[in-house]
């Protein structure tokens, strides 16, 4: 596994992104997240040692989680990304949005189905956000989906949204101000996917969590842990 982000800073465009992580982490560090710029990696997908690439093929590469990947004020510099994807089909790379309108307009000219080494999680966290983007995300030529529920701050339903969907994921909002997270939203969905044979991550409890009607506040470490505890994830028998 390796992360690269070949560019950092981003704006919030909907309700999910008000606790964001890259904001908050910014913030603390007293850094203007609204400054989009390329970072020191990004070429880092092939930059070479004289063995050979410095990033070993095999392995999954987690693109831009210090910004979005389809983000405007990257469009200058997005077309050389896609070059240096595509000159590495011996890695995964698998970026999360919540742009997905924009993608028929930055990908690379041959594109056509999507690209076999690339992996699109499209984030929402409510009802209205998943209609909207799910569904696009349903239309569009990608060859690899994924659902990214997180941070979840309301009941929703992605039933309609999950053909071709390779994996779902669910989590709630780490902030002291947090948006609660029922952990029966977690079930319903867990439920709905399981249903149509995909598979299901819990990936992290809420900082404010109910369960069972009652309500908790969790640490960070806990957010994980106990997520872990719950034991929900599932993956299809081969």
């Amino acid at each position: 596994m390796a992360f690269w982000n070949p560019w950092r800073g981003c704006r919030r465009v909907s309700e999910g992104c008000k606790y964001c992580f890259i904001h908050e982490g910014d913030k603390k560090r007293d850094v203007d997240t609204s400054k989009i710029e390329k970072s020191a990696q990004f070429d880092a997908p092939i930059k070479k040692t004289k063995n050979g690439y410095k990033m070993k093929g095999g392995q999954k590469v987690y693109v831009c989680f210090s910004s979005d990947f389809l983000i405007e004020e990257a469009d200058p510099w997005r077309d050389e990304c896609w070059q240096m994807i595509k000159e590495r089909p011996d890695l995964e790379f698998i970026f999360l949005t919540k742009r997905i309108e924009r993608l028929l307009s930055v990908v690379p000219d041959d594109w056509g189905d999507g690209y076999d080494n690339v992996t699109i999680g499209v984030s929402v966290e409510n009802q209205q956000r998943a209609d909207q983007r799910l569904k696009l995300l349903q239309e569009l030529p990608i060859k690899h989906k994924n659902i990214i529920c997180q941070p979840l701050i309301a009941e929703m339903t992605i039933s309609d949204y999950l053909d071709d969907v390779e994996l779902v994921m669910a989590g709630g909002e780490y902030h002291k101000n947090a948006r609660p997270l029922n952990y029966d939203w977690i079930l319903n969905l867990r439920e709905e996917t399981i249903a149509r044979g995909i598979p299901f991550e819990f990936r992290q409890c809420g900082t404010h969590f109910i369960k069972d009607g009652q309500d908790y506040q969790l640490n960070y470490r806990q957010l994980f842990s106990q997520a872990k505890k719950a034991g929900i994830n599932w993956y299809p028998t081969k």
